[in-house]
């Protein structure tokens, strides 16, 4: 462990010193600041010549100013001659832009990616990525973990009973399934037809919700739009209490206004690869990734593998 060094940019310090809490490593020192002008400043104080790396910043809001941040760190620790970079993305910016669905639009995914394999990153660690094929996009190997055991624990504590996992669109199915499979439960779908990038229609329930609890399940939650029109939608047809288990709190916009004023749905549970910034609401409870990805990074550095952590 020795070789190991943890460095972390402005985006999420309190789930680094978290992770290096988990692994009792101290945090690597380093300067992430701005030049008058307002170009970011980096310079790395620790020595890491020959060191396994490990950057942790999640790309979240305001993202274009945390993947500069990324971006410069890892060319600072590159020419550091550190032995090898991770790019740790607890939260991969820039995922829902992954193929044209439109003329004329980017895959922006695929730029982020490219953009971390040439500022040297060796590989990529992230949780939970919008779309599994984003993977694909890298030249460099990628480890995606996944928070459905941190929620599954969160929610057998509760001791819920009689429930249903809901996928809030058809998108969300895989990760509905695996969540459905964990709990040995039935799987329910909202069908829903997106009017723009901030509003949804909700069609109809597919599967059967009357008289049972739900836990609605999905990697980001944004505006909250789609959220609070689909526990509308399961009170409607039916269910009794109404929980969601979601990844990534991207909140942004109306997001928390609109969780205070539902009153369908009765907890929304997140993680803390996004850092909530002082976005307080009585209905959101935030667990921590740290653990999870402490261990994968033990793992990484140590060379074994990492696939007991989706077991």
């Amino acid at each position: 462990m020795d070789k190991l060094v943890i460095f972390s940019g402005n985006s999420n310090p309190s789930l680094a010193a978290n992770i290096c809490a988990n692994l009792n490593k101290p945090l690597g020192k380093c300067m992430v600041s701005r030049f008058s002008d307002g170009e970011i400043r980096v310079k790395i104080d620790d020595n890491v010549r020959g060191k396994d790396v490990f950057v942790i910043q999640p790309t979240s809001s305001p993202a274009n100013d945390n993947l500069m941040e990324l971006l410069v760190m890892i060319d600072a620790i590159k020419r550091a001659s550190a032995k090898r970079i991770t790019a740790v993305l607890p939260y991969f910016g820039y995922a829902r832009q992954d193929r044209k669905d439109q003329p004329r639009v980017p895959i922006t995914a695929k730029l982020v990616a490219n953009l971390l394999d040439r500022a040297g990153a060796n590989r990529v660690l992230t949780v939970d990525l919008h779309a599994g094929q984003v993977q694909g996009f890298f030249d460099i190997p990628v480890d995606h973990l996944y928070a459905v055991k941190i929620f599954v624990d969160h929610y057998k504590n509760k001791g819920i009973k009689d429930f249903v996992i809901v996928s809030p669109d058809v998108g969300g199915i895989k990760m509905a399934r695996a969540y459905a499979k964990r709990f040995g439960v039935g799987l329910a779908i909202v069908d829903k037809r997106r009017i723009s990038d901030v509003t949804a229609e909700v069609m109809h329930i597919m599967g059967d919700v009357a008289d049972k609890n739900v836990i609605i399940v999905d990697d980001m939650v944004a505006t909250a739009g789609s959220l609070v029109e689909a526990a509308a939608a399961l009170k409607k047809n039916g269910a009794r209490e109404i929980y969601a288990a979601i990844t990534h709190p991207v909140l942004c916009g109306p997001a928390l206004e609109r969780l205070e004023k539902s009153k369908d749905l009765k907890e929304l549970t997140v993680t803390d690869t996004i850092p909530l910034n002082g976005k307080k609401s009585s209905k959101v409870v935030q667990l921590s990734v740290a653990p999870l990805l402490a261990e994968a990074i033990t793992r990484i550095h140590d060379e074994e593998t990492i696939s007991a952590l989706f077991e």
